[in-house]
């Protein structure tokens, strides 16, 4: 399972209508409302706006107008194929006076992600959990080193430190049983999706 890089757009030409890609990363349903609305308002004169989604096991897709299943779907099919989750995908279609027919619609609409996929820098995702930690300022140092190579999330410097950070399943029980005696407190979320770089 893989994620994108980050957000990323490209633009084809297919009988004088042109076919707008964008791939956002996303983690939830707020996150989707908010980008299409944006890509609306920046392309406002548009003719459709079609979208696929993948945020975990939530698979979603819609044409906007165009014939049922020859935009959404297609769309939805190329992120399956390419083992993406975690990503939006909207296409902008300017109508350019030529038809394209049901075959020509999919086809375009396929081709516009597939090349935008090709153009994009893939991570891997995996299981894993999502950690709070607690500590005393005096324990900073040791635990700074043992986390070295993960990237903390959210740094809280208060009367007590607390750091967030994701971890995959595999890196979890070497890295818990270092911090287990040093720290006053873990609360953990388990089985979330988490993004390796």
């Amino acid at each position: 399972m893989y994620t994108i890089d980050k957000n990323i757009n490209n633009e084809i030409v297919i009988n004088k209508s042109r076919f707008i890609c964008y791939l956002i990363k996303v983690k939830n349903e707020e996150d989707i409302s908010n980008n299409i609305n944006e890509l609306k308002k920046l392309y406002k004169d548009a003719t459709h706006y079609c979208y696929s989604y993948i945020i975990g096991n939530t698979k979603i897709f819609n044409d906007d107008g165009e014939p049922g299943g020859t935009a959404g779907m297609p769309i939805l099919n190329v992120l399956e194929n390419n083992n993406l989750n975690n990503v939006l995908c909207v296409v902008i279609r300017y109508f350019g006076g030529i038809k394209l027919g049901a075959g020509g619609l999919v086809r375009a609409y396929t081709k516009s992600v597939s090349q935008t996929i090709i153009n994009s820098k893939l991570n891997e995702l995996c299981i894993g959990k999502n950690i709070t930690i607690s500590f005393s300022y005096d324990n900073t140092k040791t635990i700074d080193n043992i986390l070295k190579d993960i990237s903390i999330n959210d740094k809280n410097f208060d009367e007590i430190i607390t750091y967030n950070f994701d971890i995959s399943d595999n890196e979890y029980n070497d890295i818990y049983e270092k911090l287990k005696n040093i720290i006053n407190n873990i609360d953990i979320k388990e089985n979330i999706i988490i993004e390796k770089k």
